[in-house]
This record gives C-alpha cells, sequence and structure tokens, in this order.
C-alpha cells in the first residue's frame, strides 16, 4: 500500500485529484444503488415493473448519452462536465430520497444516469492527457481507487440505509456535493486540442467528427471485441451470486458466501493491480495483455465448469464450501484479467484515437460496451434459466467460457494484424493545460 501511495504522489495535482475523484463517486453510488430496487418495491410499494422502469430509465440515460457526454468534454473542456456531472448526482440523489411519486423518481433516475454519462468520459481523457506516457500505470492506479470505492460503498450503504434510505440518499448527495466543492476550488482547467481548434474556430462541425469516429474500424473492432470483458465482469454482480444462492440458500451462510465474492473480487484488485500491471507492461506488447487479460476471464469460469460435476452435498460444510469456493475462484480470476487488461484496454483507446477527441472515443466505447452489457445480461439469465429448466447446470459457464476464448481469439488477430497500432497522429506532443 505504501508502494501505491508514493506512486499516486509521483503524479501532478490533477491526476491525484482524478483517482480520489473516482473513488468518491463510487462511494456515493455503490451506497446508495444496491439499496434502491428494495427501497422502491417496498417502503414506496411500487410495482416489480414499475422499479424495472426506474432502474432501467437510469442505464438508458448513462449509456445512451456517454457520445454526447464525452463530445461536449471535448468541445468545452473536460472540468465543466465533471462538475455538472456532480451537480446532477446531486440533485439525483436528493431527489431519490425525498419523493415517492413515479414522474419525480424516473426524472431523479434519469438525471443520475445523465450524470455518469457526463463525467465518466471527461475523468478518463483527462486522466489519459495528464498523465501522458505514464497513462497505463495511471489508469492501473485509477482502478484501484475505482475498486475500493465500489468496495466500501455498499458497506457504509449497509449501516445508513439501517437508519433509513432517505438517510443514505442524502449523506450521498452530501458526499458529490463536498466533492464538487473541491473539484472547482482544486481541479485545474483543462482542454484537449480539439477545443483549442474550435476555440480558434478551426474545428470539425460534430456530426463530421462523429463520422470520422464511426469510420474508424480499428477503433470499432476493439470496442466490439472488448464487450465480452464487460460482460464477463459483471456476472460478479449477476450469475454468480446467483449460483451462491442457488446452492448455499438465502440464509446467513448464503449472504456470507457472497459476501466473500465481493471481498475477493475488490481486495485482489487494490492489493495486486499495479504489480500486474508492472509486470505485464514489461514483458508484453499492449495487445497481448489484453488477450492473456480476456483468455484469463474466460477461464475464470472452469472451475464453475468443474464444480457442476460434483455432487451436490446434503448440507453442512461441504455443501457451503461448494457454494462458497469456486464462485470465489472465478471471482479472483475474472478480478486478474481485469488487472492485465484494464490499463492496456484505456490506453488503447486513446492511440487508436490519434489522441484527438479523446473523450468522445470514450464516450462512444462506453456506449457500445454499455449496450453488449445489456444483451450479455439478458442471455446469460436466459441461459440461467434454460440451465435449470433443462437440468443443465454447465449450460451457462460453457458459453461465457466460449465468450472469453471467442474475445481473447479476437484481440490476438487485432494484435497480429496490427490494427492495435497507434495512427500517426499519436506521436505529436500533448496540448498545454488552458
Amino acid at each position: 500500500m505504501r508502494t501505491t501511495i508514493a506512486q499516486v504522489r509521483s503524479y501532478e495535482r490533477s491526476v491525484q485529484l482524478l483517482m480520489v475523484n473516482q473513488f468518491t463517486i463510487n462511494l456515493g453510488f455503490y451506497m446508495l444503488m444496491p439499496y434502491l430496487a428494495a427501497h422502491l418495491a417496498g417502503p414506496v410499494g411500487l410495482a416489480g415493473w414499475l422499479v424495472g422502469l426506474i432502474l432501467g430509465v437510469r442505464n438508458f440515460s448513462q449509456q445512451g448519452m456517454f457520445l454526447l457526454g464525452g463530445t461536449l468534454a471535448d468541445r468545452l473542456g473536460y472540468k465543466p462536465m465533471i462538475i455538472a456531472g456532480l451537480v446532477l448526482r446531486i440533485i439525483g440523489f436528493a431527489t431519490l430520497g425525498l419523493v415517492e411519486s413515479v414522474p419525480a423518481l424516473l426524472a431523479a433516475s434519469a438525471a443520475t444516469g445523465l450524470a455518469g454519462a457526463l463525467f465518466n468520459p471527461a475523468v478518463r481523457a483527462y486522466l489519459a492527457a495528464d498523465a501522458g506516457e505514464r497513462r497505463v500505470e495511471a489508469f492501473a492506479l485509477f482502478n484501484i481507487f475505482y475498486q475500493a470505492g465500489i468496495l466500501l460503498g455498499p458497506l457504509v450503504g449497509m449501516v445508513l440505509t439501517g437508519v433509513s434510505f432517505r438517510v443514505t440518499c442524502l449523506v450521498a448527495a452530501g458526499i458529490f456535493a463536498l466533492l464538487s466543492i473541491v473539484q472547482i476550488r482544486a481541479l485545474p482547467a483543462r482542454r484537449g486540442d480539439d477545443a483549442e481548434d474550435d476555440k480558434t474556430g478551426q474545428g470539425e462541425g460534430v456530426l463530421k467528427q462523429w463520422r470520422g469516429i464511426f469510420a474508424n474500424r480499428p477503433f470499432l473492432l476493439f470496442s466490439v471485441a472488448m464487450i465480452g470483458s464487460y460482460v464477463m465482469s459483471f456476472q460478479v454482480y449477476l450469475a454468480l451470486p446467483l449460483e451462491v444462492r442457488r446452492l448455499g440458500g438465502q440464509e446467513t451462510s448464503g449472504t456470507a458466501a457472497v459476501a466473500l465474492l465481493f471481498a475477493v473480487s475488490g481486495l485482489s484488485t487494490i492489493l495486486g493491480q499495479t504489480k500486474v500491471t508492472t509486470w505485464c507492461k514489461a514483458h508484453m506488447e499492449p495487445g497481448r495483455a489484453l488477450t492473456w487479460g480476456l483468455l484469463t476471464m474466460g477461464l475464470a469460469f472452469v472451475p464453475l465448469l468443474v464444480a457442476t460435476a460434483v455432487p451436490v452435498p446434503d448440507g453442512g460444510l461441504g455443501l457451503w464450501l461448494l457454494a462458497a469456493v469456486p464462485p470465489a475462484l472465478s471471482a479472483l480470476l475474472l478480478a486478474i484479467g481485469t488487472m492485465i487488461a484494464y490499463p492496456f484496454e484505456m490506453d488503447t483507446i486513446v492511440r487508436l484515437s490519434g489522441n484527438r477527441l479523446v473523450a468522445t472515443h470514450y464516450g462512444l466505447y462506453n456506449t457500445i460496451c454499455g449496450t453488449g452489457i445489456t444483451l450479455g445480461n439478458l442471455l446469460t439469465g436466459a441461459a440461467l434459466d434454460a440451465a435449470r429448466a433443462a437440468g443443465l447446470s454447465a449450460l451457462p459457464w460453457v458459453a461465457l467460457l466460449a465468450l472469453g476464448l471467442a474475445c481473447a481469439a479476437a484481440l490476438h488477430g487485432l494484435h497480429r494484424t496490427g490494427r492495435l497500432a497507434p495512427p500517426a497522429r499519436e506521436g505529436q506532443p500533448e496540448p498545454a493545460n488552458a
């Protein structure tokens, strides 16, 4: 941990602030969102379809607006979009805790999603710009802060929700308000080179910029190939907990096994990310590291596949071990695969953009992968239902293993054919701070 802190301090203040920014964003988000569905279905008394609609609006408003958020960040500067997103989260979270009418809840959910669409591309583009040649290492550290927020948020939320959900919402809104003040006062203004072009009247129109990005075939192929990584990593929240509950039940032992999943996933990243990135950067090209990352994520489902061949004990310690150990091993391998791939993934987006319209590229990338996550989760859920109905418990794990192998093969092909190499513009100097 001391080494990690020393690495963080070696970057300039803006990069340090962005890392703390992301930790705080995830802390506030995950202390509230895991408990929102239960609040809407319980105390508010909404029907299940309305709960699904409200949650779906948040996801749709975020995924559908990423491209616009990235475009605005490139044209107006990164800091304004970060601040705007934080302010929207304050409004959205406070409203979720204070109102019970469906229209107001839908508006609050949409505001919460739009907030993410505004600040996510801006934060990543800002980090990539100010980290310069050290951006792979910077994104490795960024992932540590990201995972720490995910790990701590639900624990804080559980304590606050024990008092009341309204308290949770207002505390989350207060965290974002405090973060907004810090960002306004301490985060330097930052504009990409494209924003400077627009400022001098030499910039392209938005539609022309979008056409250029959609014509960037290597970037689009890379984005599609990486969808599988997000579908697989999301199974820590979907298929793995469901498998734990299927075997371990809904009692305290099952809850403990689910908690073990999240602890293994988060703590392994916090403790191992920088070591994994340092080793991979010393021994692998970016394309090869991405291939190994996706391959590792695919192999993460082998422990669950093997476990389907083991007779299910009637109860006791044997049943708990079967319910807890294979999913925990899968969560660990998924975390390792993400640790391998994520810093190089973020760096590759910058390289394929030619260091131009970086936030817009991040926005489109998030939209493509987010759409893929939605479709992938629907198919995973269908596979889980089909496996349960047909008595083929291995089916979901075979499908996810095949997905990992296919995505790894696709990335290997892109790497071998040179499609992950940066355009010539990448070699140009970084733009100066505004």
